[in-house]
């Protein structure tokens, strides 16, 4: 691997579980930890000062949750740093919260070291760590019905890149959409970074949560 390391901060409160995500990612080429916080205020910190590009951090944690904790830092930081929610429950309101917060994926504690060490690379090259279809489950349930009553279609997008934002809202990938729009997937990968820019959007999956939001894509909705 060419290039400078992807460099990670660790928040968690148990210092055996930031030891351990430290073993395992220590090992793995083109992956350093820089910084270790065992609560939300220093994760804080750490990442206003040290810019890394990956935070993986725990939801439950004292003086400041994870999930404030990933506001902050995402509302000083900006799109330059990535966050991946851990938790020792799979529970669908923590991962909405996530999303809210604009964390870019959702991982257990138990997850294998290859899924660890793989959320990151995911993570850092800017996709989503979930997959469109657990998003659309996750927004359906506890969104849905707060969504405005009329679709706002967003003024900046062209016909066909409206057309691709409510694929992906609806869970396709890239090769479905293609199928779907009767487009080659080099033409809708084009699309789909142009919806996200234009709409300044983190990656597919905030895609998803801002296509319910604005109603245009909502639970009752074929293939929604």
């Amino acid at each position: 691997m060419t290039g400078r390391p992807l460099r990670v901060v660790l928040a968690d409160d148990q210092d055996l579980v930031r030891a351990g995500f430290r073993v395992i990612l220590g090992t793995e080429e083109g992956i350093e930890v820089v910084g270790e916080a065992g609560d939300g205020e220093r994760a804080v910190e750490l990442v206003e000062r040290l810019r890394p590009d990956v935070v993986l951090m725990d939801v439950q944690m004292p003086r400041l949750d994870g999930l404030e904790a990933t506001r902050r830092i995402l509302g000083k930081v900006g799109e330059s740093v990535k966050v991946v929610i851990l938790t020792t429950f799979d529970r669908e309101d923590y991962l909405f919260e996530a999303l809210r917060a604009g964390a870019s994926g959702f991982l257990l504690k138990n997850a294998s070291p290859e899924d660890l060490v793989e959320s990151v690379r995911v993570v850092a090259r800017g996709d989503a760590l979930l997959s469109p279809e657990v998003t659309r489950r996750v927004i359906a349930r506890f969104h849905g019905a707060a969504a405005p009553a009329t679709a706002h279609r967003p003024p900046e997008l062209t016909d066909r890149e409206y057309e691709v934002l409510v694929e992906m809202a609806r869970g396709a990938g890239n090769a479905e959409i293609a199928r779907a729009l009767h487009l080659g997937e080099t033409t809708v990968k084009t699309h789909v970074s142009r919806v996200l820019n234009k709409l300044g959007l983190r990656d597919r999956t905030h895609a998803v949560v801002f296509a319910y939001e604005h109603g245009i894509v909502r639970p009752g909705d074929p293939r929604a």
